[in-house]
């Protein structure tokens, strides 16, 4: 019986996801870019030229567009049907929300600014893109169709992407205007950032490589005066042929400054990386690793 609940709550919270992300997604076309003529990339780009040289609704040919991928996707994409099915109710919300809804936010005034239109509709879009990804579903579109082309081809994603959006920022360049191009540069790539923190979250931590010739006292003073851990390995410098103690430890950002001052102060000759990180697991961080709904290979593009 709980077994069965569990899965119930996680139909119900991932369905849940995908209803907001798609709505916040279309929010964001409806609100800021489509008034503004700024086409964000993918098969919503084209619905948003489309929309404003032949007048077609922008969700509706979005779910046209949709169909024919989907038949491939499901043909020649492995991931079974329920990839499949996650994203026709992801274009589905999308698409209701953008015709249905567009006449109760007709009214609805934003900045007067087309940058800022941009901007924020790009943040918009891009959480709407987050949240999808993060239940598990996609907005299916050209992101769909360059997962195809790479599987059939090995050229990179990042190609396929780039070749498409230069193709629909392209034909927003002729069909409105080359300010309308580069606001749309601009809104794929507050998308992107947005996107990516909402799937990611904010870089919280940092974490250094320390090569040292001093690690007993180092570690000693680094466990105390920052209360955490570290773990040590022996490395060889393949140009002097050395053997060095690596030094490896992770600690929250504001801590940064007082580890430098305390490798400095033991060992100034020492080699120090300091990188970031998103999160920490386990002692002296958050203590256990958080249950996630399932992924696949959904992406931001819509």
């Amino acid at each position: 019986m709980q077994r069965i609940l569990r899965i119930v709550q996680r139909f119900l919270l991932t369905y849940t996801m995908l209803t907001i992300g798609a709505g916040i997604g279309a929010l964001a076309v409806m609100i800021f870019l489509a008034p503004n003529d700024i086409a964000p990339g993918g098969v919503s780009g084209i619905a948003v030229i489309s929309n404003r040289v032949l007048g077609t609704p922008i969700g509706l040919l979005v779910f046209i567009l949709n169909i024919p991928i989907q038949i491939l996707a499901w043909r020649l994409l492995p991931g079974g049907w329920r990839n499949i099915v996650r994203a026709i109710y992801v274009i589905s919300v999308y698409t209701i929300v953008l015709d249905y809804m567009a006449p109760f936010f007709a009214d609805f005034e934003t900045s007067p600014d087309p940058l800022l239109n941009a901007i924020f509709g790009g943040v918009l879009g891009g959480i709407g893109s987050g949240i999808v990804i993060r239940a598990g579903g996609n907005f299916g579109g050209t992101s769909t169709i360059a997962l195809i082309i790479q599987r059939r081809t090995g050229m990179p994603l990042s190609s396929i992407y780039l070749y498409t959006d230069v193709l629909i920022i392209g034909a927003a360049a002729y069909f409105f205007s080359i300010n309308a191009a580069l606001l749309a540069i601009i809104t794929l790539f507050m998308d992107g950032v947005a996107a990516n923190y909402i799937m990611e979250g904010p870089s919280l931590i940092r974490t250094a490589f320390i090569v040292t010739d001093k690690p007993n006292e180092l570690s000693q003073e680094i466990m105390k005066r920052l209360d955490r851990g570290m773990t040590s390995w022996t490395g060889k410098g393949m140009y002097t042929g050395e053997e060095r103690t690596v030094l490896y430890i992770s600690v929250a950002r504001s801590q940064i400054a007082q580890l430098r001052r305390i490798v400095s102060q033991i060992d100034p000759d020492a080699f120090v990386v300091i990188g970031q990180g998103h999160t920490a697991y386990g002692e002296g961080f958050r203590k256990r690793i958080a249950p996630v709904l399932d992924m696949n290979d959904g992406s931001e593009r819509q």
